[in-house]
């Protein structure tokens, strides 16, 4: 009896729980830059998250900055928008305990323009708009350093490359360094613009128009970051999964597949 007893209680223990659980749905606010990013959770990771009980929001922001204070402080429990040396340099500057997650598709950093068809047109005083932010200014560089317009000081880092590093302006271009934001607007004024591949889809600019595309390397492939205490937390585990899934690569090659994919989607992709 005493057995039976026991089980009883445990059995009402068990329904007091869960109808406590049911009536606090676990809520994840996430923090991203409004465009691609936030399509794909709204498109892909939102909905795989609902169906395990999670309620979603989203926080869109239209810069670089409050995303990871606002995750560093509890606003967010993840956010999406950055890479890991954008992560690394920001969480170290500030003194912020925020790691990666996994790497997501990421779409490339490109260079535009409303006034010219080809590269080829490029001649002295061409205007040139690029990132101001650190690591995004050093990826341009290196795309320019590439192309001959300019050239980079010898074992420049290209991941810390800065305009003190341009040895010769061999095209003799002007740069006009602005905040990613407004690089696709400054396309009405400058000759060229990298944009970032957010804000180029934000605007309107598809990624086939892109006059030259950066190939992609891992260390500039965007990623989930979250606070380093909840990186082992099951939501964490329940994002990541959600990435990983079938699921979420059948949403990016319907509606993403000109981004660089994730190494563990191409993996994917040769199971089918």
């Amino acid at each position: 009896m005493n057995t039976r007893r026991h089980l009883l209680l445990a059995a009402a223990a068990l329904a007091v729980s869960l109808s406590a659980h049911a009536r606090e749905p676990k809520e994840l606010v996430i923090g991203t830059s409004s465009g691609p990013y936030a399509d794909q959770i709204k498109l892909g990771i939102k909905p795989i998250l609902e169906k395990q009980g999670y309620k979603v929001r989203l926080v869109e922001f239209n810069d670089y900055i409050q995303p990871n204070f606002a995750l560093a402080e509890g606003s967010l429990d993840a956010n999406v928008f950055q890479h890991i040396i954008y992560l690394s340099k920001f969480s170290a500057d500030h003194k912020l305990a925020l790691s990666e997650l996994i790497k997501i598709p990421t779409a490339p950093i490109a260079i535009y323009s409303k006034k010219h068809k080809t590269l080829n047109e490029v001649k002295e005083g061409t205007t040139v708009a690029l990132p101001n932010d650190p690591t995004n200014q050093a990826r341009a560089l290196v795309l320019l350093d590439q192309l001959g317009w300019i050239k980079l000081r010898e074992k420049t880092d290209p991941i810390k490359a800065s305009e003190r590093d341009i040895a010769a302006n061999l095209r003799k271009i002007k740069l006009l360094p602005l905040e990613a934001a407004q690089l696709p607007r400054s396309l009405q004024d400058a000759d060229y613009a990298f944009v970032n591949g957010n804000y180029a889809l934000a605007s309107g600019l598809k990624l086939k128009d892109a006059l030259i595309t950066e190939k992609i390397s891992p260390s500039y492939a965007n990623l989930v970051a979250v606070r380093t205490a909840d990186k082992d937390k099951q939501f964490a585990k329940d994002i990541a999964a959600a990435y990983r899934s079938r699921e979420f690569l059948d949403v990016t090659n319907k509606y993403f597949a000109d981004y660089a994919k994730t190494d563990y989607q191409l993996a994917l992709e040769k199971t089918r």
